[in-house]
């Protein structure tokens, strides 16, 4: 007995198969719900989707301003309650039975609660009284159909019949629509030809462009405004910057085609945040004169 006090003792413990120790289970992990949080895409800044929604989503770092729809656009701009929509009995057909154009355009439907891709109607900014029209980048990325361009006729039209002002906004990264062909092309000389037409009344048109505006949209009306202004960062031209550089295989100036490069240039007269919107258009307005106060 007394050796075995003595004895070395082994530095391992060996553990017999069926007293092997059970790895101890990971705690269960919450997890977040998607949607909660929104990272953004010029300084990577994590914002609570609320709080984002508060700043006009608007990164609050950076200001970085994300996309938004027409609805939203809506209320931004128009005094509460004074916003009265037109020809939304207007529907786009597959007029060239383009091979899964109807999918498309009830899943953006369904995706953006519109009919089209575009809201248009009389309202007031500031007591002013206005024709608006708003361009959704969600329904088909904000190109520009038949119903697209009549609607944006039409308004053009009123605001020459009533001598409104009028104010449209363009967000528009598809161009024209090539499921529709030569209609959807068309759009642009009509819309331009109309255009045409409010200047000989005399009548103030405003254009706003927001990210992204380009193709057919920027061809035609987005570039014809009598004062241009647009939302900072926003992409702006017409066709995008990597076709031009793999067209004219010439590396392109820094910050090319965004609002900033544009204004520098003389295609944009002044370039407004989001914040500061509504109450530009106000001063712009009253400055020119355009529209009635309260509607008389």
């Amino acid at each position: 007995m007394l050796k075995d006090l003595f004895k070395t003792r082994p530095k391992y413990v060996t553990v017999r198969p069926d007293q092997q120790l059970r790895r101890a289970e990971p705690a269960e992990r919450k997890e977040i719900p998607d949607g909660l949080w929104v990272k953004c895409e010029r300084c990577d800044q994590i914002t609570y989707q609320k709080d984002l929604a508060k700043n006009l989503k608007v990164c609050p770092k950076c200001d970085f301003h994300f996309r938004i729809n027409a609805k939203e656009r809506l209320n931004l701009l128009v005094d509460a309650g004074e916003f009265q929509e037109m020809d939304a009995n207007l529907k786009t057909i597959n007029i060239l039975n383009f091979p899964d154009y109807e999918n498309k355009i009830k899943k953006s439907q369904k995706n953006t609660e519109l009919t089209e891709g575009i809201l248009s109607g009389r309202a007031k900014i500031g007591g002013i009284s206005v024709i608006l029209a708003v361009m959704d980048f969600g329904f088909i990325t904000g190109s520009m159909g038949s119903v697209v361009g009549e609607k944006i006729t039409r308004a053009i039209e009123l605001a020459a019949t009533e001598q409104l002002p009028l104010i449209l906004i363009s967000a528009g990264g598809g161009g024209a629509r090539m499921q529709e062909g030569i209609n959807s092309l068309m759009q642009m000389a009509k819309t331009s030809q109309a255009l045409n037409l409010l200047s000989e009344k005399s009548c103030l048109y405003i254009s706003i462009l927001t990210d992204p505006t380009m193709g057919g949209v920027f061809a035609s009306f987005a570039s014809l405004g009598d004062i241009v202004i647009a939302e900072p960062d926003a992409l702006i031209g017409f066709a995008g910057p990597r076709v031009i550089q793999q067209t004219i295989r010439q590396t392109l100036p820094p910050g090319f085609q965004t609002s900033q490069f544009q204004l520098e240039h003389g295609y944009v007269d002044m370039i407004v945040m989001r914040k500061d919107l509504k109450a530009t258009l106000v001063q712009l307005l009253r400055f020119h004169g355009g529209g009635n106060r309260d509607g008389n």
